[in-house]
């Protein structure tokens, strides 16, 4: 393959690279012999005890090789200018549900960037549909044996799958997984469900095809189609009712049941959304079986209220943590999705047994910015925050979830940070980690 020479952009205080003289701004050239294509090889590389780096200074342009002694799959310390060191894959599907297609006009450039690289699915956790990889690509992977791998299946049949994501060569994504699977990849799958298309018997077929492949495919999630309001020209959706939501936990529930009495654990897991709308409780922290899937929002709710629910029953039993709440006097004030406002209500109402002098007014926010079907609060927008509190006695503190903002960043999806909102609503505003315990002490501190 043709010589590149990769661009490090920082390298880590007190890492292996450091201590070897590597600074930022050299370029690295290879890793045990091997010149680099992207972030697979040189993870893959870098596993072994021993390696030896080519890296040319930056200053002098000369090339020195490095040898380095460190433990199995220890990192050394080199971060690159780009995350993949080659460019992201974006996505050659046209998938009937996309939600980057419902965006509004006028946002950030970077918002409408489809990726779909399994390279995003090992680092980051990204779901990939398969589609853009060659059985070369494939094979590649699997001979390295990265794992997991999260893929974006949403039916195994083959003519409907093509149909859903618009691309003529979707069809073959067991036949890909089964590569993977051979070679000891773990899988997660994600099913996107859309009403009326790839749910009922699809859905059956789907989930018996994907346990078929236990123990490489080790979990399943389900989880509801997203519909804004700026679906014009594209297929037409339709979002579940609460009856309909009903019938989609029933019919998971029973392969649950199904799945824990021959495999020992659940396998398929429901998004919160389904029990929400269906007017059901929560599962228990145990049917999530060690949260598989929980950044694809399965099992979230549940873990934030079984965290925030026992933090509450420590201060309970804490003399001096209840002394302390039972002193603070203030106004606060808190703005969430209309999917998670009973549990943010049922949550402060108990906070505030303890913190009683403590009154906090908790507001559930429409969304107006992608339309009311979209109920997550991390889909709320700067617009919606300021429509919906404007008039509004927010007291001296307004706490608002992380999962609101861009990552890495202090802005919402339509570009207000929440510095300006702050100015705009004339009061604080603390953004809360999207975790039970933080979220407890950000309302009783």
């Amino acid at each position: 393959m043709e010589n590149k020479a990769i661009a490090i952009k920082q390298v880590l205080n007190r890492s292996l690279a450091k201590k070897a003289g590597i600074k930022s701004g050299d370029f690295l050239l290879s890793v045990n012999g091997f010149y680099i294509k992207d972030i697979f090889d040189y993870q893959y590389q870098i596993s072994n005890e021993n390696i030896t780096l080519e890296i040319i200074n930056n200053k002098t342009g000369k090339l020195a090789r490095l040898e380095i002694e460190k433990d199995i799959d220890e990192d050394i310390g080199l971060i690159f200018e780009k995350d993949l060191i080659d460019d992201e894959k974006s996505c050659q599907n046209k998938c009937i549900f996309c939600f980057i297609d419902q965006l509004p006009k006028g946002m950030r450039d970077t918002l409408y960037f489809k990726d779909d690289d399994a390279r995003l699915s090992f680092l980051t956790g990204n779901y990939v549909t398969l589609t853009n990889m060659s059985y070369d690509d494939i094979n590649r992977i699997a001979s390295m044996h990265f794992s997991p791998v999260n893929v974006s299946v949403h039916t195994t049949e083959p003519e409907l799958r093509c149909s859903m994501l618009n691309n003529r060569h979707a069809g073959d994504v067991l036949d890909k997984m089964k590569v993977f699977a051979d070679a000891g990849i773990q899988l997660n799958c994600q099913i996107v469900l859309c009403k009326g298309i790839n749910d009922k018997e699809k859905l059956e077929k789907t989930i018996k095809d994907l346990v078929s492949m236990h123990p490489a495919v080790k979990s399943i999630s389900v989880v509801p189609v997203g519909i804004t309001r700026y679906r014009e020209g594209l297929y037409p959706l339709e979002p579940f009712t609460p009856e309909e939501s009903l019938q989609v936990v029933n019919q998971i529930t029973r392969y649950q049941q199904e799945f824990k009495k021959n495999y020992g654990y659940n396998i398929v897991y429901i998004a919160d959304e389904f029990y929400i709308k269906a007017g059901l409780f929560l599962p228990s922290v145990d049917e999530y079986d060690g949260f598989y899937q929980i950044e694809n929002g399965v099992g979230l709710m549940a873990e934030f209220m079984y965290d925030a629910q026992n933090y509450l029953l420590d201060i309970s039993e804490d003399k001096k943590l209840r002394k302390k709440a039972e002193k603070i006097k203030k106004h606060k004030s808190i703005a969430t999705g209309v999917l998670a406002y009973p549990y943010i209500k049922e949550l402060t109402d108990k906070a505030c047994q303890f913190a009683n002098n403590i009154k906090i007014d908790v507001y559930e926010i429409k969304n107006g910015f992608f339309g009311e079907n979209v109920t997550v609060t991390g889909l709320l927008t700067g617009q919606d925050l300021e429509n919906g509190l404007s008039s509004k006695n927010l007291g001296e503190e307004l706490l608002i979830s992380r999962t609101m903002l861009k990552a890495s960043e202090d802005v919402f999806l339509d570009n207000i940070s929440y510095k300006q909102l702050s100015r705009k609503l004339k009061t604080n505003i603390t953004v809360v980690d999207n975790n039970g315990i933080e979220f407890i002490k950000a309302l009783i501190k």
